[in-house]
C-alpha cells in the first residue's frame, strides 16, 4: 500500500514538473519576438484602378522610306555639281551637268542632215510633178496616135521612178527627224535631274560619290537622294510574338538621343516567313519624322501594343515579393499598424505597375521594407514621423472588396 502511494506521488510530481517544462518550452519563439519586435518603418502605395497595356518591346535601326542613287546615262566629264550632302531637292531639280560639247554638236549635225533631207524631198517632189505632167502629155498624144507605145512606156517608167524617189526622200526625213530627237535626248542626258514617281515633297541629298572634273562612265553614282519624312524601323519578332503582330497595328518609337519624345508609328508589313536559324520574322514599322530629327541608321526601340486593359486593379511592381514559394504582397491593415502577407495572381505588367487578378484589394500595400516583415508584423508608415509619404496616392478603386475575405 505504501509502495502504491509512493508511486502515485512520484507520478504527480513528475507531471507537475513536465507541465512547467512544457509551459516554458511550448511558447513559440516567433510569437514572443513578434510581441517584443519594434514597428518596421515601411513605404506604402495605394491599390489603384489604371489603364494597362500589353506591349512588345523590340530594337532595330532606322532606314529611309525611299532611297535611290542619281547616275548618268551617258559617260562623260562631270562639269558641274549643283548639290551637296544635306541639301534639299525637289522633284526634277537639276543635280549635275556633264560636258555637252559633243552631244550639242551631234544635235547640230542631225539638224543639218534633216534640212538636207527636206531639200531632197522638195527636189524629188518637183521631179515627180514634172514627170506626171509629161506623162499626161504623152498619154494624150498616144491617144491621138502621135506618140508611140514605146514613148508612153518610157514616160510611165520615169513617172514611177520619180514617185519612188519622192517616197524615199519622205522616209529619209522621218529618219533624220528621229536621229535629231535621239541627239536631243542624248544632249538632255548631260543634264542630270532628281526624278521620282511616288510623292511630291522635297527630299535630301544623303551622300556624294563624285566631284566636279571626274570622268564618269554610264551608271556611275553621283549622289544619293533620301526621303526621310517617314522612316522605316526594321525589327525582328520571335515566334512566340509573331501571331500578335499585324499590319496597321499601332506602335511607338523612341530613341536614346531624344529620351523625352515618342514618335508615332504603325506596322507597315509583316514578313510571311520566319527565318529558320533564328525563328524570327522581319517586321517593318513606318515612323513619322516631324522636323526630320530622326536620321537613317539610328538605333531605336519599338513598342508594339498587343492589348489594352482599362480600369484594372494595379499595384507598383516593387510591392511584389516571394514568400514560401508564393508570390504576394504585404497588405496594410485598416489600423495601419500591421502588415499581412496576401498571395496574389498577377496579370499584365507594364510601366512599373502590375495587374492583380485575384484577390480584390482596397487599401495600401508595402513597396519598400517588406523584406523585414513577417505575416502580422507591426509597422509604421515612413511618412508619419516626418519621413517619406506613401507613394503615388490616388484612386484606390471605390467599391473594391477588402482582401480580408479573399486572403488564403
Amino acid at each position: 500500500m505504501k509502495k502504491l502511494i509512493f508511486i502515485a506521488l512520484a507520478v504527480i510530481i513528475l507531471g507537475a514538473l513536465g507541465f512547467q517544462l512544457y509551459r516554458k518550452i511550448g511558447k513559440k519563439p516567433g510569437a514572443e519576438r513578434q510581441q517584443n519586435q519594434p514597428p518596421v518603418a515601411v513605404v506604402a502605395a495605394p491599390v489603384e484602378r489604371v489603364v494597362l497595356q500589353d506591349i512588345g518591346e523590340f530594337s532595330g535601326s532606322l532606314s529611309p522610306n525611299a532611297q535611290f542613287v542619281v547616275s548618268p546615262k551617258l559617260g562623260g566629264k562631270l562639269e558641274k555639281l549643283h548639290v551637296d550632302v544635306g541639301d534639299t531637292v525637289d522633284k526634277d531639280d537639276l543635280i549635275a551637268e556633264l560636258e555637252d560639247e559633243e552631244a550639242a554638236q551631234q544635235v547640230e549635225q542631225a539638224k543639218a542632215e534633216l534640212e538636207v533631207a527636206r531639200a531632197s524631198l522638195e527636189d524629188s517632189q518637183n521631179t515627180l510633178l514634172l514627170a506626171e505632167r509629161e506623162h499626161e502629155r504623152v498619154k494624150a498624144l498616144h491617144e491621138k496616135q502621135i506618140a508611140s507605145d514605146a514613148e508612153l512606156d518610157r514616160i510611165e517608167a520615169e513617172r514611177r521612178a520619180a514617185g519612188a524617189r519622192s517616197r524615199v526622200s519622205l522616209a529619209q526625213i522621218k529618219q533624220k527627224e528621229a536621229a535629231l530627237r535621239a541627239a536631243e535626248v542624248r544632249l538632255s542626258y548631260t543634264k542630270i535631274r532628281a526624278t521620282w514617281n511616288r510623292g511630291e515633297g522635297s527630299r535630301l541629298i544623303g551622300e556624294r560619290f563624285a566631284d566636279e572634273g571626274a570622268l564618269l562612265k554610264p551608271n556611275d553614282p553621283i549622289v544619293s537622294v533620301l526621303d526621310i519624312d517617314t522612316l522605316t524601323a526594321v525589327v525582328q519578332v520571335i515566334e512566340r510574338d509573331y501571331p500578335r503582330v499585324y499590319e496597321g497595328q499601332r506602335a511607338i518609337v523612341t530613341s536614346d538621343l531624344f529620351p523625352d519624345r515618342e514618335f508615332e508609328a504603325i506596322v507597315a508589313s509583316v514578313s510571311p516567313i520566319l527565318k529558320e536559324y533564328a525563328r524570327q520574322a522581319e517586321v517593318r514599322v513606318e515612323v513619322r519624322n516631324p522636323g526630320r530629327i530622326l536620321k537613317p541608321g539610328m538605333f531605336v526601340r519599338v513598342q508594339i501594343e498587343y492589348a489594352r486593359k482599362e480600369g484594372v486593379q494595379a499595384i507598383p511592381v516593387d510591392a511584389l515579393i516571394q514568400r514560401n514559394g508564393e508570390r504576394g504582397v504585404f497588405f496594410i491593415d485598416e489600423d495601419q499598424q500591421h502588415a499581412r502577407f496576401i498571395p496574389v495572381k498577377v496579370g499584365l505588367i507594364h510601366g512599373g505597375r502590375a495587374e492583380i487578378l485575384e484577390p480584390q484589394l482596397s487599401g495600401m500595400v508595402v513597396t519598400l521594407g517588406q523584406h523585414l516583415l513577417q505575416n502580422g508584423s507591426p509597422i509604421t508608415l515612413a511618412g508619419e514621423s516626418g519621413g517619406v509619404q506613401p507613394q503615388n496616392p490616388g484612386d484606390t478603386g471605390s467599391g473594391a472588396k477588402s482582401p480580408r475575405g479573399a486572403s488564403r
